[in-house]
């Protein structure tokens, strides 16, 4: 399950970025309840509007984000990004402290938060290719995973708790700090000892990495499941807090949900590091169960049954976001790697602006738990995409020793341009197998 820790500059990575994640979730707890409480009147259509403007940029400027990504040395470029985060951060608690800051400015800060984390997340995702061999690299995505959501675990908690001791402004600030540690981890990272980078043949294209996934038909099944639950499922900001408050919690109330939300996080991430592969199977399972147990948790009558129920809504959202990232990230071939995480990381930080605001206003207007309902048939509707095109690809059969049992069939080859064929506009298409294992995958068709 820790495989990935053996390797020294994993390590460093991985302890870097748990610090600078449990400062980022601070950030986030505080962010969110100064919009909802501090600069508006329990609004959270403005609320939406704040995480559409965040996560919006990713969307806009994915063609830009992936090439940069796939061009530059990506250990010098987070350099560049977490620096930049860093000094927001400061910017915002200073004005915050100063009592300065007004929903317009919050709403400027939270465009830079979404453009230097557009550049940010595809470069940190591809990074991880670059710190452990390819055998390593499932693995590797489900310990980041179990890394975030441990930091999703302990930030909400403290954030929360602090909010209510020193207030929202220091909670920016003690997140610029941890920047530090991510910053001293690329500092110290044996450069040596990088898994050296693949380039693409010729001049790499910005239109390269969406010609390459408009012909693997898994991929775009993926990315449509991963837009519907990142539009409507995934507003969990808006649905925690406003839940909180209909249970007449506090910023603390708040700060916990986000905290049991991620022990099932967590369980799922741990889970998710146990597989020896990225099974699509498991992405579909995952989103059918987000489904329903969103859809529980929104007839929760108390709060602490409510609570409990996000465990599982955590669970299954984890499980299903890192199977899918790692299904990506080892079935993409190298030198479009970066163009595809980008795409799909715009994929999922780009759904929000979509849907942050129609879930705001439902969470205003209809009241929380018509906003939690409509994530939990986005849910459901990504389950039945996913298993309808299962079902079409003759990928669904019989299980020849136990007869009312249906298996699927993951081994069955998928028709794909290879990179030669992106990088000269080709259309001819070779037809490369799906490996069992990802570890004996060749010729890498497609973190």
């Amino acid at each position: 399950m820790f495989r990935s820790l053996s390797l020294f500059n994993y390590r460093v990575w991985f302890i870097g970025a748990l610090i600078s994640n449990i400062g980022g979730w601070m950030q986030s707890t505080a962010q969110d309840w100064v919009v909802l409480t501090q600069l508006t009147d329990h609004d959270a259509t403005a609320m939406g509007i704040t995480m559409a403007l965040q996560f919006g940029p990713p969307l806009v400027l994915v063609g830009v984000t992936g090439w940069v990504a796939d061009r530059f040395d990506r250990r010098k470029l987070l350099m560049v990004t977490q620096s930049t985060l860093m000094l927001l951060a400061v910017a915002v608690g200073v004005l915050l402290l100063t009592h300065v800051m007004t929903l317009p400015m919050m709403w400027l800060f939270a465009l830079g938060f979404g453009v230097a984390n557009a550049f940010d997340a595809p470069v940190r995702q591809a990074f991880v290719s670059d710190v452990v061999a390819r055998d390593y690299a499932s693995n590797a995505v489900a310990l980041n995973s179990a890394s975030f959501n441990m930091a999703r675990l302990i930030g909400p908690a403290i954030g929360g708790i602090l909010i209510v001791l020193v207030g929202t402004g220091w909670m920016f600030l003690a997140n610029a700090a941890t920047f530090f540690a991510m910053l001293i981890a690329l500092a110290v990272v044996r450069v040596h000892e990088l898994v050296p980078r693949v380039r693409s043949l010729g001049t790499a294209r910005l239109a390269d990495g969406f010609r390459y996934v408009s012909h693997r038909p898994d991929l775009i099944v993926i990315f449509v499941m991963a837009f519907l639950l990142g539009a409507f499922g995934m507003n969990f900001p808006i649905f925690a807090s406003t839940m909180a408050l209909e249970f007449g919690q506090n910023a603390d109330g708040y700060g916990l949900l986000s905290s049991v939300l991620a022990v099932g996080s967590l369980a799922g991430a741990l889970l998710s590091a146990r597989r020896d592969r990225a099974r699509m199977r498991v992405v579909i399972y995952a989103a059918g169960g987000f489904g329903v147990v969103s859809l529980i948790s929104s007839f929760m009558p108390i709060y602490l049954a409510y609570a409990a129920v996000l465990v599982l809504v955590g669970f299954c959202t984890v499980t299903m976001l890192t199977t899918a990232n790692g299904y990506v990230q080892t079935t993409t071939d190298p030198t479009l790697r970066g163009r595809v995480l980008a795409l799909y990381m715009a994929v999922i930080m780009g759904a929000t602006p979509i849907g942050a605001p129609i879930a705001g206003w439902v969470a205003t207007n209809l009241g929380p738990r018509a906003a939690i309902q409509l994530g939990a048939a986005a849910g459901l509707l990504a389950c039945a995409i996913g298993a309808s095109w299962v079902i079409a690809s003759g990928r669904l059969h019989r299980d020849q020793e136990r007869r009312f049992r249906l298996t699927m069939d993951e081994t069955r080859p998928l028709r794909v341009l290879t990179p030669e064929d992106v990088a000269d506009t080709a259309s001819g298409a070779t037809t490369l197998p799906l490996p069992e294992r990802a570890s004996t995958f060749t010729p890498r068709p497609t973190g």
